[in-house]
Parts: C-alpha cells; structure tokens; sequence
C-alpha cells in the first residue's frame, strides 16, 4: 500500500513541496495528492501588477504537473484532524474527508485588517487574486485627480504604490507608512527609493499609523486625515485560519510551530512551510513571510519527508537571506543585498538593471514551480518506511 502525501495549498511552497517529492520518491510507492482552491498557480509576487491593470501568464495546475505522479484535488480545505489524520475538503463533487500519512501545510497567508475600524468595509488588499481583481475594476473606474493612498511601508505597499502610480499617472498616490519610507534599507537604498518615489509624484506621509479608514480618507494617529477614494491595505498578513482550529502546537501568531526540517513540534507527520509556518533562521531569528523564506522552506521539507521515509540522511541546510527584490514599476526597481539574517548591507542594484534582476528573479520563481521536476537528480528511491498494520504510519526514528 502505497504511503499517502498530502498537500495543502499550491503557492510557491506547496507547489514547490509537491514537485520535489516526486521527483524524491518512486511512484510505486507513494500517492501524493495537491489540494488547491483555485484550478490555476497563482504568481502571488505580481498582484500588484495585476491590480494595476496588467494581464498574467494563466499558469492552470493540471498542465503543471501533468505526468509528474502528483495528482490534483482542486478543493477548499474547511478542516484537518490532526489527531485522526484526516483532511475535509469541499469542491465540485461535495464534501470528502481524505486521509493521509504525511502531510504538508502550505495554506499560506492572507491580508491582516489588524482590526483598525473601517479597513474591512473600505479597504482593498493585493494579497490574493480576488482582492487584486476587485482592486483593478475599482480603480479602472476613478477619474483624474482622484486620491489612492497605499497604507503600509513594507515590500507590498512599496511595490504596490509604484506599480498604480506608474500605470496611472493622472491619480494622487500616496503612501502612508509606520515608520519612515524604507528606514530598512541601506542609505544607497533609501535614497534610490525617494528618488524613485518623486519621480512617479508619490505623496509620502512617514511616522503615519492609520487607525482609522473611511469611504474617503484614512485618519492617523497624529490626526492627519489623508484623502482617500481607495485605500490599498498592505499593513501585514494574518496567517489561514484552519490551523488555529486543530490540535497542532501553534506560536502566538498562529503558525505552526517546526523544527529545522519543517515537521511540527507536536505531530510529526505534519509538516508545514511558508508563511503558514514558524521557523528559525540564522540568528535565532525568525524567518519572515517571503517568497524568499518559503521556497526553501519546501525544499527542507520535501527532502526530510523523503529522507525519513527512504532512510536517507536528513537535510541540514540552513536558510538564509541574500537580497530583497523590490520592483517599482515596470522601468525601475531595487536590490537590496542583506546579511544571512535579513539585514542591509550598504551595497544596493538600482535602476533598470535592479528592474531586469527582479524580473529575471519572479520568472525563475513561477518556472521552478510549472516544471517541478527538472533540474534535479533523476534517481528515485524506494520507500522503505510502510503504514503499520493499524493504518497509521510507522514513526520515523531520525
């Protein structure tokens, strides 16, 4: 009988994860199934682009991993059982509790209102396909003149200001960040990113916490009222839900507590990778939700997954941090380079260089996942770990 892998969610990590494992193991001896919401990769690092007004590649799953022994469940996941090992999904043909012997969490994150008063009703979120597409309609229909103000300093609120001012020159961007604009960055950095931002006429309003946002402004602690017919909510993210209502050991934030090799603390066939996951870095620090953090996320745990199932050696490879990417439209963008612990070295790539890198770096991102099983050793082994005679896998001793 074959050992049953499941995995949840097909974002960079868990589609990463599902490709990796078959290409790991033999056919013959595992069954490994992808559970997905939507029939379609989606390239979450371009959302922006696309409520911007630009068109993405379609990327549908089923063309992915067509012939690569992954099979595809295009479902929601309304529920896990970490205890009886069993996942409850709803699509098209109903509601089924699939069972599993390993499992890989890979659910993500989505938009965190943070409960400030009125971001629910009134604000618009790039962190998922949705969001970005009522974004687009919303912002197609403004006239010159009118205000969208960004709120939030990060990665996201960065790109996302640029890219619509950009696209559309005729609105009053703004941005309204925590804390100075790009106070991470490297002085090179910080002053490409203001050279940037006047260039493209952003209004940036620094040391500004939104604590409130309205049908048509967004006020401030300090009591500023920024103008506001769209408000761009990019102020963090909030983990998926569904692990908060299992029995699996969790951090203050929600996410599932692992180990260097990905398994979680307290149920060892669980596994799970990206943002969905609390993992360490170099320093003891954790790693940040990132495309960057959670590509090889999957990859340590597709690799221990195989290890301990073929009897192989475990993976010992720490994570870390080499740069930060950040587009700025489509003509301009930033590279910034950090130590293995995500801090700013003073070395920074700029321009349109810095914009063809992060282009080079999102296309190898979404190729890596369409071809999942290229460009790694050919050489499957055979599973040598088999479901005891009570249905439940035998525990791996490494």
């Amino acid at each position: 009988m074959r050992h049953r892998i499941i995995v949840l969610g097909a974002g960079y990590t868990g589609a990463s994860a599902a490709g990796r494992l078959a290409r790991r193991l033999r056919r013959d001896d595992v069954a490994i199934t992808l559970v997905n919401a939507e029939p379609d990769f989606i390239e979450r690092v371009r959302l922006h682009q696309l409520a911007a007004g630009q068109d993405l590649k379609p990327r549908p799953l089923a063309k992915m991993f067509a012939g690569t022994g992954v099979a595809l469940r295009v479902a929601k996941v309304t529920a896990i059982d970490a205890d009886r090992r069993t996942v409850t999904v709803t699509g098209a043909d109903g509601t089924e509790q699939l069972a599993y012997d390993t499992l890989v969490y890979a659910l993500g994150s989505g938009w965190n209102a943070q409960a400030v008063p009125g971001t629910a009703e009134h604000a618009h979120e790039v962190a998922s396909r949705p969001g970005a597409l009522r974004l687009r309609e919303r912002l197609a229909g403004l006239g010159a003149g009118q205000a969208v103000t960004v709120v939030g300093g990060g990665l996201t609120g960065v790109e996302a200001a640029t890219e619509i001012a950009e696209a559309r020159p005729d609105l009053d961007v703004a941005l309204a960040a925590g804390g100075g604009l790009g106070d991470w960055l490297s002085p090179k950095g910080r002053t490409h990113l203001r050279k940037v931002f006047g260039g493209l006429g952003i209004t940036v309003y620094e040391n500004a916490a939104v604590t409130a946002v309205a049908a048509d402004h967004v006020a401030t602690a300090d009591g500023r009222a920024i103008p506001a017919q769209v408000t761009v909510w990019t102020a963090g993210f909030a983990v998926h839900p569904i692990a908060a209502a299992t029995t699996l050991q969790l951090t203050g934030t929600g996410q599932i507590q692992v180990d260097d090799t990905m398994r979680s603390v307290s149920h060892p066939d669980v596994y799970a990778v990206g943002d969905a996951a609390l993992a360490m870095g170099p320093g003891g620090k954790p790693l940040r939700m990132s495309c960057a953090s959670g590509v090889p996320m999957a990859w340590q745990a597709a690799d221990a997954i195989a290890a301990r199932l073929t009897g192989g050696k475990l993976p010992n490879i720490p994570i870390r941090y080499f740069n930060q990417c950040i587009s700025l439209g489509r003509a301009e963008g930033l590279i910034q380079f950090v130590t293995a612990d995500d801090q700013a070295k003073p070395s920074a790539l700029t321009g349109r260089l810095a914009a063809a890198y992060k282009e080079l770096v999102c296309k190898g991102a979404a190729w890596g996942v369409a071809n999942p099983t290229v460009g790694m050793p050919t050489r499957r082994r055979p599973v040598i770990q088999q479901r005891a005679a009570a249905g439940r896998p035998a525990r791996a001793t490494a």
